[in-house]
């Protein structure tokens, strides 16, 4: 097959025009035909079940699809509705009940992912086939009812993954799981009740697999405190322990290990006269994963702390909070950070447009281009004035965003000697019909041609028939 035609069905099958007469007639292909007709085939039908706001009759079309890899990717889709997800539960192949039971394996920043019904859950982690039961534990989607409501199933597995929800629990379901007859289940159980049981942390600090979770985060009696100091029992972890006792801490904050002493300076008890008077470096690159803010990215003290903060780590870890006020999200915009400006592009909705160019040009590459298309805060007016004759190509690219960049213009564009920036004016609705109809035969500019919203329908539908679509 010849390259451009793959490549303008795949922009095709992302059209926001598409008719649904013709998204209809991609999903109708069964997979029947040469081999390289039908990979190119079901590539476009993995972009076009990922579209969003499917109509019914395609959705009914993909969950009876007899590709079962077309119903994996509307399982795992984050576009589509959990309800009509969860049609696919009782699916015939259990690679497709596990994909929808896991969900997506991975999405962009600022997209959230609704979870599936908790009674579908249940369905499904009562499925015949392992596979599909460990898939839904392991699931970042479980909503917290559902987490707890595993307290008292009958999997030791299940019982182990309600250990997450353990402050919802009741005193008696604690109790049980504390006394689980799996041991696995019992040692989550007493990691999370160490945090206020020093009985516990020590037996736990005997144990291998659990020395390293109670070390950062049990009730230490103050014995087994000064024991792991002196014995420097991996020092960069104890630092953090919320438990230490403040002359141990004053200790470590002097440790001739420069991660020892990082690990101390980022301790949320501690003054901004305290913090800052410890001896510690920060990567230029260093994200600032720091657990108390991630912990209360929500609380609104708790951000104020961190974000107004002299200590770098701190106010990179505030970034990443999407709940950011907005006097906070201007005083970190301001900060000249780049690791925190890059953070705030990627997280948070309303991060200034100054900033966000600045991201986009110190960044460049295929993350700019989706912060530039994706975020809602980018810029638009403006554009081509300032950035039509640019020098660098991913900066003239911006110039297809302007509202008043002229058919001219964008025609111009997509002769740029910048590939990136003649894709972008490829799949501008501007771009003049006789120019978009030569795209469509460009290798490089198919895609974006084939997913223009000013594409004819005729032309769509001829895409379809020179890639092998069947009428």
């Amino acid at each position: 097959m010849v390259a451009h035609h793959a490549s303008a069905l795949d922009g095709v099958a992302r059209n926001p025009a598409l008719p649904t007469p013709l998204l209809l007639r991609l999903l109708a292909f069964d997979g029947t035909g040469d081999g390289a007709a039908h990979g190119v085939v079901a590539r476009a039908l993995a972009l076009a079940v990922q579209r969003p706001d499917l109509p019914e009759a395609a959705v009914a079309r993909i969950l009876a699809h007899p590709l079962h890899g077309v119903r994996v990717e509307f399982a795992t889709s984050t576009r589509a509705d959990p309800a009509q997800r969860a049609r696919l539960a009782d699916d015939p192949c259990p690679r497709v009940r596990a994909a929808l039971a896991h969900g997506p394996d991975g999405h962009a920043p600022r997209t959230h992912v609704l979870p599936l019904p908790d009674e579908v859950c249940a369905r499904l982690l009562a499925d015949p086939d392992p596979s599909v039961r460990t898939a839904l534990l392991n699931s970042p989607y479980l909503t917290p009812s559902f987490v707890a409501s595993l307290a008292t199933h009958r999997d030791p597995a299940a019982r182990r993954i309600a250990t997450r929800a353990w402050a919802a629990l009741p005193a008696g379901e604690r109790a049980a799981l504390l006394a689980d007859h799996d041991p696995a289940v019992r040692r989550a159980a007493a990691l999370r009740e160490c945090r206020r049981d020093p009985d516990l942390s020590a037996e736990l600090l005997r144990d291998p697999e659990s020395a390293v979770e109670a070390l950062r985060h049990g009730l230490l009696h103050r014995a087994d405190a000064e024991r792991l100091v002196a014995e420097r029992t991996r020092p960069a972890d104890l630092a953090g322990n919320p438990s230490l006792p403040a002359d141990l801490v004053e200790r470590l904050a002097v440790d001739p290990d420069e991660d020892v002493r990082l690990a101390v300076s980022l301790r949320p008890e501690l003054d901004e006269t305290r913090r800052m008077r410890i001896a510690f470096t920060v990567g230029e690159f260093a994200r600032g994963d720091v657990e108390w803010v991630r912990d209360g990215a929500a609380d609104p003290e708790v951000l104020r702390r961190a974000a107004t903060s002299a200590h770098p780590l701190l106010r990179r870890a505030a970034a990443q909070s999407p709940h950011l006020p907005p006097e906070l999200l201007r005083l970190l915009a301001d900060t000249r950070d780049p690791m925190v400006e890059d953070l705030l592009g990627v997280h948070h909705p309303d991060t200034p447009e100054d900033v966000l160019l600045r991201v986009y040009g110190r960044l460049g590459g295929t993350f700019s281009a989706w912060m530039a298309e994706s975020h809602p805060r980018f810029p638009r007016e403006g554009l081509a004035a300032r950035y039509a004759d640019h020098p660098d190509g991913a900066h003239r690219r911006l110039a297809v965003r302007d509202p008043a960049a002229t058919p001219a213009l964008i025609e111009r564009l997509s002769h740029d000697p910048a590939v990136w920036t003649r894709q972008a004016a490829a799949g501008d609705p501007r771009l003049p019909l006789p120019r978009l109809r030569e795209a469509l035969h460009i290798p490089e500019l198919a895609s974006s041609a084939g997913a223009n919203p000013a594409l004819p329908v005729e032309e769509m539908a001829g895409v379809l028939e020179r890639a092998g679509v069947p009428a």
